[in-house]
């Protein structure tokens, strides 16, 4: 039974050792996740399942090992025991990054669900997770669009402010039945990978009563980035 979950961003940029002298601009992006994390440890789960956008449909049973190399740090991030060959997408190297800071040591499985898996799917995995165990928390990981500026890496879209706001709306009510509503098109079309992720959550918490808090909502690089506690 899921008993509670924190939504997170993944850009690589949480970690200061990228983001470098821009470090500064995300300190309240990165307090937000802390209190989020708090959230999980408080709930004391027997499973922590971190989900995560990725190029491919992944399960980490146990955690794996992930690379910030690519983004210009000679780093790797170890997720619970490490032990799966496969390499963490991304979104999930940030997610054992964030587990570090927080000193997590709940018992974890991982899984990374591509931007344009089918609502459905999303729904029945987060079903199936919320079963793993009496007490199972998740660390859901993903963006919003990318579109909400002209600097932004999508560039502007008009569409993309009300498509965040219907987000945050969800996300800061536990409302399940809107995430799994929200529109796959319009997601891939602003570039919001977290859509999928977003939507195994709203499976997981499916008849949970869970109640939610946003604790960030914004865009700084022209990405929407939200933090949300779900308990």
């Amino acid at each position: 039974m899921l008993v509670a979950a924190a939504v997170c961003p993944c850009p690589p940029l949480l970690v200061p050792d990228v983001a470098s002298g821009a470090a500064p601009e995300l300190d309240p992006l990165r307090a937000a996740c802390a209190d989020a994390l708090a959230v999980l440890a408080a709930a004391r789960p027997d499973l922590l399942v971190v989900v995560g956008a990725g190029e491919s449909a992944h399960v980490w049973e146990g955690g794996g090992t992930g690379t910030l190399r690519p983004y210009g740090v000679n780093l790797t991030m170890r997720l619970g025991d490490g032990r799966d060959p496969e390499p963490l997408a991304p979104s999930l190297t940030v997610a054992a990054w964030l587990l570090e800071e927080a000193r997590s040591a709940a018992p974890l499985h991982a899984c990374a669900v591509p931007a344009h898996a089918p609502a459905a799917r999303m729904l029945e995995l987060g079903r199936g997770l919320a079963e793993l165990a009496d007490r199972v928390a998740l660390l859901v990981m993903g963006d919003g669009s990318i579109c909400r500026t002209v600097k932004a890496p999508g560039y502007l879209d008009e569409r993309a402010e009300p498509f965040d706001a219907s987000v945050a709306r969800a996300l800061g009510a536990a409302d399940a039945g809107a995430l799994a509503a929200l529109d796959a098109d319009l997601a891939a079309e602003l570039g919001a990978a977290g859509r999928a992720p977003w939507q195994v959550l709203a499976g997981a918490a499916e008849d949970a009563g869970l109640g939610g808090e946003l604790l960030y909502d914004e865009a700084p690089l022209g990405v929407g980035y939200f933090v949300a506690a779900w308990s």
